[in-house]
């Protein structure tokens, strides 16, 4: 990731990411991991419910802007058009909210 973005405090993830090598690195890294264990586990690993729940609102917001054929495919040759068609998708789903 760039630089200049801020240090993460969490790790939101679903329980694919559930292995302790994960769990350690982030830890080692002062930030809290939130996934929840898979049922194979055998040790209890304790979840913020509240904060799991906020995944489930940003990958929502994914779901709908690839909706947009042109962000599902990515046909975009450079970053800077992907982002700008990005940016464009996200205000019409806004618009959209905001006209209901």
């Amino acid at each position: 990731m760039d630089g200049n973005l801020p240090e993460p405090f969490v790790l939101l993830a679903d329980n694919g990411y559930d292995a302790d090598s994960i769990r350690d690195d982030m830890r080692s890294r002062y930030i809290q991991p939130v996934i929840p264990r898979r049922k194979s586990r055998k040790k209890r690993v304790g979840v913020d419910r509240h904060l799991y729940r906020l995944r489930k609102l940003v990958e929502r917001c994914f779901n709908k802007l690839k909706n947009a054929r042109r962000v599902a495919t990515r046909y975009d040759k450079t970053s800077e058009s992907f982002l700008g068609f990005i940016d464009t998708a996200s205000m019409r789903l806004w618009l959209r909210h905001l006209s209901t």
